[in-house]
């Protein structure tokens, strides 16, 4: 364990190489979409049309986690994604909110705190009318949470992702354990941790491409990109587009309404 860990931490010290994708390779990394159907259509448009704009490459996508809660259609969302899915290499990690979900189903208590996190807009948006949903015990939201919401949704979101690794840089929903190597994760830190991850300084084995904690602007900040702009919340979801050493930003911006795709270079 001690061996490994040294591995882990000597693995990539601070040096002026950049950071880099496998060559001939395009990754566009999604931030939490929180349920905004709206944004998330709009930025898959752009990212289909930078992607049919660019060189030829072998193209992945990688959204990061908590498709669901907070912003309007969550049902909605994951059907999207599953629609691109047959079209399009996209790979899904499974985020805090959707264990929240996936939990709600049999465990009282998480439900309960579900709720308080933005589960009422997911359950309402697989067609559970407004006022229904006041009338009705945890008891029974669980029971109508089993007729409304397919078993095949539930199986897809339970076979999302934990963590995903191209080149130098390694995608997860929230971050790392800074102690651990990446195969030794454990998945409460990878959809959960926050400050551990966050506050930690020094060198990691790869750049950590996260969302889970919300910034204004993405966030880079040495060996890690923050990439939740907080979609349901600012109306702006980012997405980091990444090829050799090359880093790119496109977003989808909503202002009182309109829709509009924004671009800009990374650090």
């Amino acid at each position: 364990m001690l061996q490994s860990l040294r591995q882990f931490l000597r693995a990539e010290r601070p040096s002026t190489r950049k950071p880099s994708v496998p060559e001939g390779e395009r990754i566009y990394a999604v931030g939490d979409i929180h349920g905004r159907l709206d944004l998330f259509e709009a930025l898959r448009d752009a990212i289909d049309a930078d992607d049919a704009a660019a060189p030829d490459a072998k193209t992945s996508i990688i959204l990061l986690g908590d498709l669901v809660d907070r912003g309007p259609d969550s049902a909605g969302v994951i059907e999207a994604v599953r629609a691109w899915q047959k079209d399009r290499p996209v790979r899904c990690i499974l985020g805090n909110h959707e264990e929240m979900f996936l939990k709600s189903f049999s465990e009282v208590d998480v439900l309960r705190h579900f709720l308080r996190h933005g589960g009422r807009e997911t359950i309402t948006s697989f067609g559970l009318d407004r006022a229904q949903y006041n009338m009705l015990t945890l008891e029974d939201l669980q029971e109508e949470m089993q007729r409304l919401v397919p078993g095949d949704v539930r199986d897809y979101l339970a076979d999302l992702e934990d963590l995903i690794v191209v080149g130098d840089y390694a995608f997860v929903h929230a971050g790392v354990n800074p102690e651990q190597p990446l195969d030794e994760q454990h998945t409460s830190d990878l959809r959960w941790i926050r400050d551990r991850f966050l506050r930690h300084g020094d060198p990691l084995s790869h750049v950590i491409v996260h969302g889970h904690t919300i910034s204004e602007e993405v966030t880079f900040a040495g060996f890690r990109v923050g990439i939740d702009t907080g979609a349901y919340r600012t109306g702006r979801l980012t997405a980091l587009v990444l090829e050799g050493t090359e880093r790119r930003i496109i977003q989808a911006v909503d202002e009182d309404g309109v829709i509009s795709i924004a671009e800009s270079r990374g650090k």
